[in-house]
């Protein structure tokens, strides 16, 4: 670009975090950076939107009551200003995998940008040991932060977004001069259902809704039950998918981002995001022959 671009910031850990100062510092050198974040930690709302939202000044911009999807909007649309980008992170944490790109906060915030007409990267910080950040405090955001300064640079320049809606970053924090590869999300995922004692549950845990008493008694034909989200089914210890066996590396194919973060890389998947219509022929036939009467 032959000018600095403007670039609105958000996250979903909360305009507190650490990873989104790492961040916001970085991209101050590339460019006119505006910040728009939750007031708290939105981890896990993908592209959820709510209707009502609290702002209030920062020195950084503006802090938002609401998700990551809210504050994209309300920086592209509710302030006088227009922005060649918008960068979502540093996440404390990956987000890799078709199921949990899609559950994303971070991602949901480029999700966002996309449908409103803005190019979006989302740069998520992890491990290559202990995997996730915990607490934050504790690890340096700042080679993750680099990279997606880089990055957007680069890209902006060279016309990547012409074809490309959101780019999904995952950066190691401890590897010195990881490579950085083209990946595709893998697709993963299961779900694990299982009965759950209601005397266990938290009092009021689950409302009054579906038929059960305002005294949380269980009508004869209601029950409770987990369930889990399996975002890394097969894999034992959720709290580090990444047992140093062979014959873990091998489950994830070359090309993929699960695999870049076993092998400790910087993995790039560039996303479409506005659910674009694949051409089927067998649905058009289908679509042909439909009698509605």
């Amino acid at each position: 670009m032959s000018t600095e671009p403007r670039i609105l910031l958000t996250n979903d850990d909360g305009i507190d975090a650490p990873g989104i100062a790492t961040l916001r510092t970085e991209l101050t050198a590339l460019g006119d950076v505006t910040v728009v974040a939750p007031d708290a930690n939105q981890s896990g709302v993908g592209r959820t939107r709510t209707h009502t939202a609290r702002v209030r000044d920062h020195p950084w911009g503006y802090r938002l009551s609401g998700t990551p999807a809210d504050c994209v909007a309300y920086g592209l649309r509710g302030l006088d200003a227009d922005f060649d980008v918008v960068v979502s992170g540093v996440n404390n944490g990956p987000n890799a995998g078709n199921y949990v790109v899609g559950r994303s906060g971070t991602v949901g915030a480029g999700i966002e940008a996309a449908f409103l007409g803005t190019p979006a990267l989302a740069i998520s910080a992890y491990h290559s040991t202990d995997f996730f950040l915990s607490p934050p405090e504790e690890y340096d955001f700042a080679r993750p932060a680099r990279i997606a300064t880089r990055l957007v640079s680069r890209a902006l320049d060279a016309g990547v977004y012409d074809d490309v809606d959101l780019l999904n970053v995952n950066a190691p924090v401890d590897a010195p001069s990881p490579p950085v590869i083209l990946t595709e999300p893998y697709h993963d995922y299961e779900q694990h259902v299982e009965p759950a004692d209601p005397a266990e549950l938290d009092d009021g845990a689950l409302g009054t809704d579906g038929g059960e008493s305002a005294d949380g008694e269980l009508a004869d034909d209601e029950r409770i039950v987990h369930l889990h989200d399996r975002t890394w089914p097969g894999v034992v210890g959720w709290e580090n998918p990444f047992p140093a066996t062979e014959e873990h590396r091998e489950r994830y194919p070359v090309g993929t981002d699960r695999r870049a973060m076993v092998d400790a890389e910087v993995s790039v998947s560039p996303l479409s995001v506005t659910h674009a219509s694949p051409d089927s022929a067998a649905l058009a036939e289908v679509v042909e022959t439909v009698d509605v009467d």
